[in-house]
């Protein structure tokens, strides 16, 4: 790779088992010294971080050098989004430098060992990737000259978030947009608290609260200027100057999430906190039925998004393959990582390493589902093991030549009939959510019981806690008692026939009942 003695994040390339097994490697090589350009009149009051490049341990907080000189914040929070949830950014735009601090330490090590392989390019610029000394960002302006690096705006003063209240507009809002669309969207940076939307100057206008700034200022960063639908619905963000709002009724205009209790108030839609999600999300909405929409920006989905446009433009060795390690080689097979990897994406083909059968490797239909399956399984139990998800040097998955018998560890999913993806403007692109221990269940036969189901699940080697038939009774929420439990019943359970050719659709819900 050009330019791979520069690169400061210290994980050699070779077998994707290399990449597996260097998960906790630190980095090694050279030194550099950043300043953040502000000063209050004395050089002891400036910002000036030391990063001797290779000698930091595994760090949450990453430097990242030689950034281009226009680079915006978005693009490159847009380097961390698709591993796990970004928490703070500082950018020394005088050095073309920034530190990128992400909520877990594990998630920075998925993003280092990832970008050793594949170098990210912002601009058509390759830039590098290493750990910070730094355990963190702080937002505290009395720590400016203590040394430790402290979030800022793209010019380097040292800013804290105004509110944890952000005020959206929607401009060129040809399609409709609900509260429940914009809580979806902007759950990714944080938890939404509460919600207030209305009309001002015929612009259809919200309120949102998070439980924090620092929430506030990510999904900022991140997300103004950005389109719900295709060229149209642009989110227009900007803080509010309230700290709090104060919200009376729960309805289709204004929802407190902390407070279930509320009242839906002068004759508005009543709802129902445990179900309402449930059915906004499984319900055939508008948004399923407009012609050439784009699904609303989900979770992981804008993340990936993001990243596939701009940290991997101008790479051409960029591949949606995965590389999923420390699995329970006695138990898995081709056909349960298909079905469980199949959640976040249509898997293509998986190979179980035939000198390596705790590892295998899984081709998704491209870059996007397979940083999204990373992102939300990596870290997750699977047969009683904690699994690893990276990304894996290969382009594709490679079948057994013909005659050769390779006792059924790869197999050819490109022609799957389950795969749930496959149709353009699936509604299913709006339901993508995390493992969780509540299911969805669909597609039940009329004359199969509750308690049909809860026999049939406890059977899958758990427990269920609750079960909820929506109202037609073709659908149901099953809760199991932990994730682990949920993820075995989705493996075991999804196609399930239940006779007369009702097949079982399970997935993952955001509700719990």
């Amino acid at each position: 790779m050009d330019g791979i003695s520069d690169v400061a994040v210290g994980v050699k390339r070779g077998s994707d088992e290399l990449l597996s097994s260097n998960l906790y490697n630190s980095p090694n090589s050279g030194m550099s010294s950043i300043s953040d350009g502000t000063s209050n009149g004395s050089d002891s009051k400036k910002l000036r971080v030391e990063e001797r490049v290779g000698d930091a341990p595994p760090s949450r907080v990453l430097h990242i050098r030689k950034l281009p000189s226009e680079v915006t914040e978005t693009e490159i929070i847009a380097l961390g989004l698709p591993f796990g949830k970004v928490t703070n950014i500082l950018t020394l735009k005088g050095k073309n430098q920034a530190f990128l601090e992400l909520s877990t330490e594990e998630a920075a090590i998925t993003m280092v060992n990832y970008y050793s392989a594949v170098t990210p390019h912002i601009r058509n610029v390759p830039v590098f990737i290493q750990y910070s000394n730094h355990k963190e960002l702080k937002t505290d302006n009395a720590n400016q000259s203590g040394g430790t690096p402290t979030s800022g705006s793209s010019d380097g003063t040292v800013t804290s978030p105004s509110s944890p209240v952000l005020r959206i507009i929607i401009d060129n809002m040809f399609y409709p947009v609900t509260l429940d669309v914009l809580q979806q969207i902007f759950s990714k940076f944080g938890t939404v608290m509460k919600i207030i939307t209305f009309t001002k100057n015929n612009q259809f206008q919200a309120l949102l609260q998070y439980n924090d700034a620092t929430s506030a200022q990510q999904a900022k960063v991140a997300l103004d200027g950005q389109n719900i639908y295709n060229a149209c619905c642009t989110l227009r963000i900007d803080y509010s100057k309230l700290v709090n709002l104060n919200v009376k009724y729960n309805n289709d205009k204004s929802r407190d999430y902390t407070r279930p209790e509320l009242p839906a108030g002068d004759g508005q839609p009543a709802v129902d906190p445990s179900v309402a999600a449930a059915f906004s999300k499984d319900s055939n909405s508008l948004l399923g039925k407009i012609p050439g929409a784009l699904s609303p920006l989900s979770a992981a989905a804008a993340a990936a998004a993001a990243a596939g446009r701009v940290a991997l433009s101008g790479h051409s060795g960029a591949s949606g393959v995965l590389l999923v390690s420390n699995l329970n080689e006695e138990m898995v097979t081709p056909q349960s990582l298909f079905t469980l990897f199949g959640v976040y994406g249509d898997v293509q083909r998986v190979k179980i390493l035939y000198n390596k059968k705790d590892s295998a490797l899984i081709q998704m239909a491209d870059m996007n589902q397979a940083q999204l399956a990373m992102s939300h399984l990596n870290g997750q139990k699977m047969y009683s093991k904690i699994i690893r998800v990276t990304m894996s040097k290969h382009q594709t998955v490679q079948l057994p030549r013909d005659g050769l018998d390779d006792q059924g560890l790869t197999k050819d999913f490109t022609n799957s009939p389950l795969h749930r993806f496959k149709k353009p403007g699936s509604k299913n692109f709006q339901n993508i959510f995390p493992p969780s221990a509540t299911l969805h269940l669909s597609n039940i036969p009329q004359d199969i019981t509750e308690d049909d189901l809860r026999v049939l699940f406890t059977n899958s080697g758990g427990t269920v806690k609750a079960f909820k038939f929506f109202q037609d009774r073709k659908m149901a929420l099953l809760q199991m008692s932990t994730v682990e439990e949920a993820i075995q019943c989705l493996i075991d359970l999804h196609n399930y026939n239940m006779g007369d050719n009702h097949h079982l659709r399970v997935s993952f819900s955001k509700s719990t009942i």
